[in-house]
């Protein structure tokens, strides 16, 4: 048996300069602090756990998060979606649909903090 029953990654990555990127920019912090109050006041934290992540690569898909075992990923999400997601899905065991990045989305990384280098 895992010794989680769902793990959470919030991306919550800067640039070198520390700049914002698309996920941070967003207000991840509002997002992981809530969910990480949901699931203490809910005595789950043997159960779920909450991270912080690095770069999950999909930066055009805004505040991202990844759920496991499922790989289920968010794109998108506020802090008024933390409630949704744990009810749900981390409870009910149903993603929830509006804030799925679709999977034609997932098939390619795309790191839009990353300079391009001019050729």
């Amino acid at each position: 048996m895992p010794p989680y029953e769902h793990h959470v990654f919030v991306c919550t990555h800067h640039r070198p300069d520390g700049s914002h990127t698309a996920c941070t920019r967003e207000g991840e912090s509002a997002f992981l602090n809530r969910l990480k109050e949901l699931v203490k006041e809910a005595d789950l934290r043997s159960s779920i756990r909450i991270n912080k992540a690095g770069c999950l690569g999909r930066c055009r898909s805004r505040s991202v998060v990844v759920v496991y075992p499922e790989s289920v990923w968010y794109g998108g999400v506020t802090a008024e979606d933390a409630e949704e997601i744990f009810r749900e899905h981390l409870l009910g065991g149903r993603p929830v649909e509006r804030l799925l990045i679709p999977q034609e989305a997932l098939a390619s990384p795309s790191h839009a903090h990353k300079k391009s280098n001019p050729a």
